[in-house]
């Protein structure tokens, strides 16, 4: 396809507008903002980019489900060659609260040996999900394992961490939205938020 002389291309990443009005109603306050969100993400972009300068080899893993929307979003802010690759874990279930207990619902496509690697989370509390995946990727000898946060709940966090990458600290709350979900509901939220009592009665 021949684009016209004249014709511009609109590299800028767009603007999340999802709106759900019928989650209006389960939605107590509004933590982080889109905006804010969207701020922090191309700063994290950038850090990331300017320490991973000359590197031809950096694989982001995601860890699924929460994760994607911050990793979608991350990736289009690094200006270097990414790769992809995911890992499904579980501690939650349907619950508020982590279990400890985590297992291995889907591992890497890829080996990361000699790679650098760069794990993505939504979220980290406990922090007991995190140490677990951290000690099992260490195991296949990357060049490089670092972590990039969007959120950390430092008042509830059990074991030391070391994030590189963090974008915001909240309260010890449950939250939803921006990937996080509630029984599989509001991921697709612009926004991060904690929701009223009655949904989760309702739920």
């Amino acid at each position: 396809m021949v684009l016209p002389a004249d014709s511009r291309i609109d590299l800028t990443v767009p603007t999340l507008t999802a709106h759900v009005p019928d989650y209006e109603d389960d939605i107590e306050d509004v933590l982080i903002s889109q905006q804010e969100i969207q701020d922090t993400i191309a700063r994290l972009g950038e850090q990331i980019t300017k320490d991973y300068e000359g590197e031809d080899n950096l694989m982001l893993v995601g860890v699924l489900k929460g994760a994607f929307v911050v990793m979608a979003d991350l990736s289009r802010h690094i200006r270097l060659p990414v790769e992809f690759d995911f890992m499904a874990v579980s501690s939650y279930g349907a619950a508020t609260k982590t279990s400890g207990v985590v297992r291995i619902r889907k591992d890497l496509d890829h080996e990361i040996e000699a790679r650098n690697v760069l794990l993505v989370e939504d979220i980290v509390d406990s922090g007991l999900t995190l140490s677990y995946l951290l000690k099992n990727l260490r195991t296949r000898r990357p060049k490089s394992l670092e972590v990039c946060a969007l959120m950390q709940k430092t008042e509830v966090q059990q074991v030391p961490l070391d994030i590189r990458y963090r974008g915001f600290e909240i309260p010890p709350v449950f939250v939803i939205g921006y990937g996080l979900d509630y029984g599989e509901r509001f991921r697709n939220l612009p926004y991060v938020a904690t929701l009223r009592p009655a949904a989760y009665t309702e739920g």
